[in-house]
C-alpha cells in the first residue's frame, strides 16, 4: 500500500471513529432523556400508585368490627344485644417461636395442632385461626404475649330471651350480618361501619416498635324499636305450647295485632328454635342426614308459617263474605234463610256442618251458626265477578307488606275459572289459600272502620346513644269499606261470641267479637284439619285482634271448641296489661 492510500485509510478510520463517538454520545443523550422522562413520569404521574404499593408493603391492616345496633321491644327491653368475642389470627413473619404458638393456640382454642401449624407456617399477611372466641379465652391467649399472634375484639349477637319470637327476630351469621327475620330486613339500619388498625412494618413484615398504631374507630349501628311486646309474646307462646301439647298438634301459630295501626304485638309459631343456637335443630333426628338434608331441615325450621305458609281459612273467611255482601247491599241483617243441612249447587250437594240443618234463620243467626248454606246463598247473590273484585279490593291478591322477609302470596282461582260451585266453596273459605297474616289484616280493616293498614314490627330508629333518628311509616288506605258496614259486622261478630259458635272465647265483663273455623286440609282423604279462631276486643272499639291456627289437632278438632278458648286465655292475660279493663260486671 502506498503512502497516499495509507493516509486515506487513516482518515477514513478517524472519521469512522468520530462518527462512533458521536453515535454513542447521542445514544447516551437519548438514554438520559428517556430515563429522565421515565423518572418524571413515575415521580409525577405514577407517584400515587407506587405510594400505595409501598404502603401495602409496609402497612398491616386489621379490621375493628362495629357493634351491631340493638333491638328493643315495645317496653324498651333489649331483645337483641351484643356480646364481646375475639378473633384470633397469626402473622407469619412476626412469629419467633412457631412451636409455642401452635401449642398454646391448639390447647386454648381446642383445635387440632396440625391445623394450627398449617396456618402458622403459611406465608400470608394475616391468617385467621378462629372467630367468635369468648373473651375469657381471648384474654388468656393475650396473656402469653406470643409474637405474631393477634387477639382482636369482635362482637357476637346475643338474644336474652332465647327462643322467644325466634322466627320474627331472626339471627346473624358469622360476620354478624342478618340471615332471616328482622335482622336481615333492617340490615342497613342495624349494621355499623367497621374501623381499622394500621401498623407499620419492615419489608419483611416485622412490626416497627417505634411506629404507633393508627386507629380508625368503628361506627356502631343504629338501634331498632319494635311494636313487639315480649310480655304479650310470652303469654301467647305459653298458650300455644299448652294447646299444642294437649291436642298433639304438629304446629300452632298465633298473631296478635293492633287493628287500628297495624302494629304487631306478638307472632308465635311453635315449636320455636333457640336464637343463640340457630343451626341446631329443635328436635332429635331418627337417623343421620347429609349436609344438604340438614340444611333443608334448618330452612324449614326457620320458616315463618304466619307469613310464609298458605292455607284454606275456612269459616273465619265468612267475615270477608259477609262484609262484601253487606257492602254490595245484597243482604241485610234481617234477611231470612232456610238450612236443611245442605244446599244443591249445580250437581253438587254441599253440606252444612250441622247435617240435620239449622232450619229457618236470619242472616245474623247464619253467621252465629257459621251456616254454610246461608253463605253459599249470600255468595251467589254477590256473584263471581263482584266477589272476586273484593279479593282485590281487600288486598288478598297481594302481599300485606309486612316488614319481615319471606311473605307468600295467596293462591286464587283465575276469574274465568270461577263457576257456581267454585263461588259457593269460596264463600265459606275453601278452594283458595291465603296466609294467616293476610286474613288478620283484612279482618282488622273490617273492625277498625274500613282502613287497610300495613302490618309491621318496626316503629322507630335510634342512634347508638339513644338519640331519635326517625319514626317508621307504612302505607295506609282509608275508606276501603263503609263505616256502616263495619259497625254492622262488629255487632254480628260480637253476637258470635256472646251467643253463637264462638262462646268459648267469651270473657265476663268484656265485649269480645270473633269467628271460629275448622278447615279440612288437602287432600281431603287424609281427614286432617286446621282449627282456628279470630277474635278482637273491645268489640265496639277494637284495640287488639288475634288469630290462632292449630295444625292437625288430634281428637276433637272444632275451632270453637279448641281454638276459641286459647284466645280467651290470652285475652284474659293481655287485656288488663294493655289497660283494657272490664266494661261491666256480671250483675249489670
Amino acid at each position: 500500500m502506498d503512502r497516499t492510500e495509507a493516509k486515506k485509510a487513516a482518515q477514513r478510520n478517524q472519521i469512522f471513529h468520530k462518527k462512533g463517538i458521536v453515535a454513542v454520545f447521542f445514544a447516551m443523550v437519548l438514554a438520559c432523556l428517556w430515563l429522565s422522562g421515565r423518572l418524571a413520569w413515575l415521580m409525577i404521574f405514577q407517584s400515587e400508585y407506587y405510594m400505595e404499593q409501598a404502603d401495602e408493603l409496609h402497612e398491616r391492616e386489621r379490621s375493628i368490627k362495629a357493634a351491631r345496633g340493638e333491638i328493643y321491644d315495645a317496653t324498651g327491653t333489649v331483645i337483641a344485644a351484643n356480646r364481646t368475642v375475639c378473633t384470633i389470627s397469626v402473622i407469619h413473619n412476626q412469629i419467633t417461636d412457631a412451636d409455642q404458638v401452635v401449642e398454646v393456640l391448639s390447647e386454648q382454642l381446642q383445635i387440632d395442632p396440625e391445623k394450627v401449624r398449617a396456618s402458622v407456617e403459611k406465608y400470608s399477611a394475616r391468617e385467621v385461626i378462629k372467630t367468635n372466641v369468648d373473651k375469657e379465652t381471648g384474654d388468656a391467649i393475650r396473656a402469653f404475649h406470643l409474637d405474631g399472634v393477634k387477639v382482636d375484639e369482635d362482637y357476637k349477637r346475643y338474644y336474652p330471651f332465647g327462643e322467644l319470637a325466634s322466627r320474627v327476630l331472626g339471627f346473624t351469621g358469622s360476620d354478624n350480618q342478618g340471615i332471616i327475620g328482622l335482622e336481615v330486613k333492617y340490615e342497613s339500619v342495624l349494621k355499623g361501619i367497621d374501623g381499622k388498625i394500621l401498623t407499620m412494618t419492615t419489608a419483611a413484615g416485622i412490626e416497627l416498635d417505634s411506629m404507633a398504631e393508627e386507629r380508625i374507630e368503628p361506627v356502631p349501628g343504629n338501634n331498632l324499636i319494635l311494636s313487639l311486646d315480649m310480655n304479650i309474646q310470652k303469654y301467647a307462646q305459653q298458650a300455644a305450647e299448652k294447646v299444642m301439647e294437649e291436642k298433639g298438634a304438629i304446629a300452632v301459630n298465633v298473631v296478635i295485632m293492633n287493628p287500628q295501626n297495624g302494629e304487631i304485638l306478638a307472632m308465635v309459631s311453635v315449636p320455636e328454635f333457640d336464637l343463640n343456637n340457630p343451626f341446631t335443630l329443635n328436635y332429635e333426628l331418627d337417623q343421620p342426614v347429609t349436609a344438604q338434608e340438614k340444611q333443608d331441615l334448618l330452612n324449614k325450621m326457620w320458616r315463618n308459617p304466619c307469613i310464609s305458609d298458605t292455607y284454606e281459612p275456612g269459616s273465619t273467611f265468612k267475615i270477608v263474605t259477609a262484609t262484601a255482601a253487606l257492602e254490595e247491599g245484597v243482604v241485610s241483617v234481617n234477611d231470612s234463610f232456610h238450612c236443611p243441612g245442605y244446599k244443591m249447587v249445580e250437581d253438587r250437594r254441599i253440606r252444612c256442618h250441622k247435617t240435620t240443618g239449622h232450619g229457618s234463620e236470619t242472616f245474623v243467626q247464619g253467621v252465629m251458626n257459621s251456616c254454610n248454606p246461608v253463605f253459599i246463598e249470600v255468595g251467589l247473590r254477590v256473584g263471581a265477578e263482584r266477589f272476586y273484585s273484593y279479593f282485590d279490593k281487600f288486598g288478598l291478591m297481594r302481599k300485606t307488606g309486612v316488614d319481615i322477609p319471606g311473605e307468600a302470596s295467596g293462591i286464587m282461582h283465575q276469574p274465568e275459572d270461577i263457576g257456581e260451585v267454585e263461588l259457593a266453596t269460596m264463600s265459606f273459605g275453601q278452594s283458595f289459600q291465603i296466609t294467616p297474616l293476610q286474613l288478620l289484616t283484612v279482618a282488622s280493616m273490617v273492625v277498625n272502620g274500613g282502613t287497610r293498614v300495613t302490618p309491621h314490627f318496626g316503629v322507630a330508629v335510634q342512634s347508638a346513644d339513644g338519640s331519635f333518628i326517625q319514626e317508621l311509616e307504612y302505607p295506609v288506605e282509608e275508606h276501603v269499606i263503609s263505616e256502616q258496614t263495619c259497625e254492622t259486622m262488629k255487632m254480628i261478630l260480637e253476637k258470635v261470641v256472646s251467643e253463637g259458635g264462638g262462646k268459648n272465647a267469651f270473657i265476663e265483663g268484656y265485649r269480645i267479637g270473633g269467628k271460629t273455623a275448622t278447615s279440612e286440609k288437602l287432600p281431603r282423604s287424609l281427614k286432617k284439619y286446621i282449627s282456628s279462631f279470630l277474635g278482637f276486643a273491645p268489640a265496639d272499639d277494637p284495640q287488639v285482634i288475634a288469630l290462632i291456627t292449630i295444625n292437625e289437632p288430634e281428637g276433637i278438632y272444632y275451632g270453637g271448641t279448641i281454638a276459641a278458648p286459647v284466645i280467651r286465655d290470652i285475652f284474659e292475660n293481655i287485656l288488663p296489661y294493655l289497660g283494657l279493663y272490664p266494661e261491666y260486671s256480671p250483675e249489670g
